[in-house]
């Protein structure tokens, strides 16, 4: 979403790096171009004004240390800037005062209450609380049946809604219900129209009045823009909502609905919606979304995305089996699916400091997820006995297997002989002393060029892992042989000779 906000500050900052030092025509100039960037990114005008006038005063305010250049001071000024224009500090539910606890989600209609619904419930599921679905939308055709669908999906408590029935006694008694089941947490999922009206607003007080709602989350599209803004300003005069979720935050949309809620609204944004599935809505951090804005990443996030789909105890069969040198295809396959749950390859790079502008030259260069799908599909169409033995595999099964993968013969030759030089790669780094090499075409160690990563495993791209696990997989053990080279191992030797001599 922030990709060309990125892009143009990015411009700015490299600008300002042949600056010797800051002085104010030279602050002017880069606060000019960070004004359209921000404007450009659909950030509401008067928020953009109060940002310039920040950061100008922080910038002409302090002194440039030693050691950091003026762009890179400039850098941290606007990032501290833009946290607090984020809301800040972190921004947790507040759902003590009663038992269960109600949240009311708001919003209008298509901008993803009762989806956002579903995500919350299974996000709050997680953190050990047992939450309770309440479909009160009864003017939308099918909304009551999409809310108990995804409860059923997620084997969550429903109440069981009926088209006919009053939305605001669909709540109290739905309250009743899920206490008697010790339900911990009540989301009410409420009925949304076209644009505000009074009638809307009148239902939702009513129901308000009857649920007494510890929060009143305001559901957003942020692909919407400045009028989600407009929107969340008129819900939160006449319900006074506590928090917002932003939703398809993964799309193209410019960014400045997240950039300017907080300051319009007062209410802070408390998590964003980052995809289709279920599980793809995030805690909303200032911290970290600036950071991105700004290309620096957000490492944290993308370790907290593998700890939730990586198995620990698998992970050490996995790292038992590198060991012996026995890794196989079901084992490739097993780790390329669980790196596609964390996200796309360029989406991974964009999480890594450093790297986001190598996700953007990667994605010109061609459809990695494409490719990906091709090698899944040629492990598919193995039996279990080739993908546990890839040896067994002659010219017959390898035409068998093209066929039925839908590629071609080379295709298959091309991706068993990458396997066979990764696992003889492997077998001799298992030894003891040798080091894991670096290999030609990929982007660091263990990238031994399989299809679509341009010399690196798919979905790993041969960066020798994520940061911060210490292995060539995520979730895995370090791997043994960090020890002396070869090399380093004959100079000592020889210097061991010297000395006797």
């Amino acid at each position: 979403m922030f990709d060309s906000l990125t892009d143009r500050l990015s411009d700015v900052f490299r600008k300002l790096g042949g600056r010797a030092q800051l002085t104010e025509a030279n602050i002017q100039d880069a606060l000019r171009e960070v004004r359209l960037a921000l404007l450009e990114a659909d950030v509401n005008f008067k928020v953009v004004k109060e940002f310039t006038d920040r950061v100008r005063e922080a910038a002409l305010g302090v002194e440039v240390m030693k050691g950091v250049t003026p762009a890179q001071q400039v850098v941290k000024v606007v990032h501290d800037e833009l946290v607090a224009l984020l809301g800040g500090e972190d921004t947790e539910l507040s759902l003590q005062g009663q038992t269960p606890a109600v949240i009311l989600m708001a919003g209008l209609q298509g901008s993803g209450k009762t989806t956002s619904s579903g995500k919350l419930a299974l996000l709050l599921r997680k953190r050990k609380m047992k939450p309770y679905l309440v479909p009160a939308d009864v003017y939308r055709p099918a909304a009551i049946d999409q809310l108990r669908t995804l409860a059923r999906q997620l084997d969550i408590p429903c109440f069981d809604s009926r088209p006919d029935m009053n939305p605001v006694d669909i709540v109290r008694s739905a309250i009743a219900d899920a206490r008697e089941q010790q339900c911990t947490v009540v989301i009410l999922d409420t009925a949304g129209r076209l644009h505000v009206d009074e009638a809307l607003m009148d239902e939702l007080r009513a129901i308000k009045d009857v649920a007494r709602p510890q929060e009143i989350l305001f559901v957003a599209d942020a692909m919407t823009g400045q009028d989600a803004v407009t929107v969340a300003e008129a819900f939160n005069e006449k319900l006074g909502i506590t928090g917002v979720v932003l939703t398809k935050m993964d799309g193209d949309a410019r960014g400045g609905a997240a950039l300017s809620i907080k300051s319009v609204t007062g209410a802070p944004v408390k998590f964003v919606g980052m995809g289709e599935k279920l599980s793809e809505m995030e805690v909303f951090h200032p911290d970290r979304v600036a950071g991105r804005i700004l290309g620096m990443g957000d490492v944290l996030t993308l370790l907290e995305k593998a700890q939730d789909n990586i198995n620990a105890e698998e992970a050490e069969v996995l790292a038992r089996k590198l060991q012996k040198a026995k890794f196989d295809l079901e084992d490739f396959r097993t780790q390329m699916r669980r790196m596609r749950k964390i996200g796309s390859f360029e989406s991974i790079l964009k999480h890594i400091p450093g790297l986001g502008g190598l996700a953007n030259q990667l994605a010109e260069l061609g459809d990695h997820e494409k490719e990906l799908n091709r090698t899944e599909a040629i492990i598919n169409s193995m039996t279990m006995k080739e993908r546990r033995n890839p040896d067994i595999i002659n010219g017959s099964r390898r035409a068998r297997i093209a066929k039925g993968s839908g590629t071609t013969v080379q295709q298959v030759n091309q991706l068993l002989k990458q396997f066979d030089q990764m696992r003889k790669m492997m077998q001799s780094v298992m030894q003891p002393g040798k080091r894991m090499p670096r290999l030609p075409g990929g982007m660091g160690r263990f990238g031994g060029g399989l299809p679509g990563m341009g010399g690196g495993l798919p979905g790993m791209g041969g960066m020798g892992g994520l940061p911060g696990m210490g292995s060539p997989f995520p979730g895995m053990p370090a791997l043994p042989g960090s020890g002396k080279s070869a090399t380093k191992k004959k100079r000592d030797k020889n210097k061991r000779k010297n000395k006797k001599k």
